[in-house]
């Protein structure tokens, strides 16, 4: 069997914020721009993968009300899912993205297990954390 990723999602409460983030910040590209009543999915995705889309949805978009709600809540504390990214320069990207006003999470470090890594929040709350990519 031959798999891959093609999409996956995050829960957004902002799109306009996610797309200044995902964007401007992180230098995604917009794939698809989506809206419907009470809904938007939201497509982006780096250049380099062009293969690969991120959808940012609406936080609870068909979901029962109080499914809902409490994605709403959970998004709100930062305790839904997030994303790893991988870079050559963590400490270059790092900057470039607090310049961007980013909330930071994590500055630059190395870590146990031998990696670099650095971590923020997207303005909905998700965990964005950039990891040095591995050397080959």
């Amino acid at each position: 069997m031959d798999l891959s990723v093609r999409y996956t999602f995050l829960e957004v409460d902002d799109h306009e914020a996610a797309l200044a983030f995902y964007r401007d910040a992180l230098g995604f590209e917009v794939r698809q721009d989506v809206a419907m009543e009470g809904a938007r999915w939201l497509t982006v995705g780096p250049p380099s993968q062009p293969e690969l889309g991120l959808v940012l949805q609406t936080v609870g978009v068909a979901r029962p009300p109080d499914d809902a709600q409490a994605l709403r809540e959970l998004l709100a504390k930062g305790s839904l899912s997030g994303l790893v990214l991988e870079t050559d320069d963590v400490d270059a990207t790092f900057e470039a993205v607090r310049a961007s006003g980013a909330e930071v999470l994590q500055e630059p470090m190395d870590q146990p297990y031998g990696t670099r890594d650095c971590a923020f929040r997207d303005p909905s709350g998700n965990q964005v954390r950039i990891n040095r990519r591995a050397k080959e």
